[in-house]
């Protein structure tokens, strides 16, 4: 078969998109992954917000990238449709002109909102805004969910018959969508930000997010080219995925897979459950103006916690879509840990990540720079423990330094539970031992709160968050001691 192959000289703004919406919502009909259907629902009106859904529609290419780097075009103009959601602030005037993008989540074949649960509280305080784009892996069950409200969108393949070289359990394969048009329709979502397609609601900043391969595909093959994103935050970088349905993955050792040179921030954040496997693409912080990069291993965290899972779609609206849900909303799992346990609660890893956004709003309006941390250290390959069992080195917090617990970064069991922590929390006396009294323990505490909001790696809204959390456990400290007096 012959490609029509050219080198890439198009920018963003030569992609045409157009925009249709907002898509009503009805007693009969409403979008999926809607804020208030997720398994854990949010009122977006109470914080000031509101939601909105759009069809994107447009043509794309389905590219090649070379082991050099260099992106052709295998098949041009090629129809698409996809859908974003938008959460934005109800008054136009409190809009801050950042918007987050997100790339959902497709493991479970439908879009999961990870970073939004990460993340929202970022979006609502600062009064950003949040879009997240359905990718292909979400089309066939989003379409089953609502086959009217959902019917424009498609990525279809425009060679079905294609078999590629290495299909499952090496067989040839075919498919009626093709994954590589995602790439020009994630450009194209920025650019229909940026142009003014979203009347009243003027956009200054764009970052794109999500976990691992997707985007640091998008990052390291695509933004040189279309230079439409402002930032980026990445989750747990890892490999790069494939840049078309049929072209393999680049492997391990690549050149491709190193980030840098991007043009614009870039910050990657890894917690200590990734940090071995993420070891052979460390690489230094910069403040070079083509390559502003910060990397931030996050001592105490594990691959994920309770914050994205309240993020998922509703049991109800995952039911519709033709899939049983697994587990039950307190476990969104159909398999069991050993020991069992409960999904962490604890939120460092979105206190990060709310001021990896703030900070990148401080580097791209005022040129501040972004702090930076020391690595975990590592010995022979492994994460070094300091006497509570918890990592050395790394982005430190409070859950850390006054610890009231080991932070175990792994599970065993099946399945999930390898990326999944727990916490072995101290009982009194350990704790008595360690800090004398809840006194002394709450005052170290509110010095690393302190510390790390001067340091730029906590919010003002999330130290008050803390701080009132600590009163309240004071409170009820101090009412036990006096029930026992009494």
């Amino acid at each position: 078969m012959k490609y029509f192959v050219c080198l890439i000289t198009l920018t963003a703004a030569a992609f045409a998109q157009k925009v249709t919406g907002p898509i009503p919502v009805t007693a009969d009909s409403h979008p999926f992954l809607a804020a208030s259907h997720n398994l854990q629902p949010m009122d977006l009106a109470k914080v000031g917000y509101v939601e909105e859904e759009y069809v994107i529609s447009g043509t794309a290419n389905v590219y090649d990238w070379a082991a050099d780097g260099t992106l052709t075009v295998k098949t041009p103009n090629v129809p698409y449709g996809t859908r974003i959601l938008l959460r934005r602030p109800a008054d136009a005037a409190r809009f801050n002109g950042s918007v987050v993008v997100e790339l959902p989540n497709t493991a479970r074949r439908f879009d999961w909102s990870m970073m939004w649960g990460y993340v929202h509280n970022y979006v609502t305080d600062q009064g950003a805004a949040w879009v997240g784009i359905t990718m292909p892996g979400a089309i066939q069950l989003t379409k089953k969910f609502d086959a009217a409200r959902y019917s424009a969108l498609s990525f279809a393949n425009p060679n079905p018959a294609e078999a590629c070289a290495a299909g499952p359990n090496g067989a040839s394969a075919t498919s009626d969508t093709e994954d590589g048009l995602r790439w020009d329709a994630i450009t194209q979502v920025a650019a229909a930000l940026k142009d003014g397609s979203f009347a009243g609601f003027k956009v200054q900043r764009v970052y794109l997010t999500t976990q691992g391969a997707e985007l640091m595909t998008y990052i390291a093959a695509i933004h040189g080219h279309a230079k439409v994103y402002d930032g980026y935050v990445i989750k747990s970088p890892g490999g790069l995925s494939r840049i078309s349905r049929c072209a393999p993955a680049p492997g391990r050792g690549d050149p491709r897979q190193m980030i840098k040179n991007v043009g614009v921030p870039v910050i990657a954040v890894v917690p200590q459950g990734e940090v071995e496997a993420t070891a052979a693409i460390r690489r230094a912080d910069s403040d070079e103006p083509n390559d502003r990069f910060r990397w931030y291993e996050i001592a105490g965290a594990a691959h994920i916690d309770t914050a994205p899972y309240i993020a998922l779609p509703s049991f109800d609206d995952q039911t519709k879509t033709g899939t049983p849900p697994q587990g039950t909303p307190s476990w969104p799992f159909n398999v069991r840990c050993e020991p069992e346990i409960q999904l962490e609660d604890h939120a460092l890893l979105s206190y990060v990540f709310n001021a990896a956004f703030a900070n990148l709003d401080l580097w791209l309006q005022k040129g501040t720079a972004p702090p930076r941390a020391d690595r975990v250290e590592l010995t022979d390959g492994k994460v070094a423990l300091d006497k509570f069992g918890n990592g050395i080195g790394g982005m430190r917090s409070f859950d850390v330094d006054v610890p009231i617990a080991t932070y175990y970064t792994t599970t065993a069991g099946p399945g999930t539970c390898r990326e999944l922590g727990h916490e072995d929390r101290y009982d009194w006396a350990a704790l008595e031992a360690i800090y004398g009294s809840y006194k002394n323990y709450a005052s170290k505490v509110a010095q690393s709160v302190d510390r790390m909001v001067k340091e730029r790696w906590l919010t003002e809204a999330d130290a008050r968050r803390i701080r009132e959390g600590e009163e309240e456990k004071s409170k009820v400290k101090a009412q036990k001691s006096k029930v026992k007096s009494d």
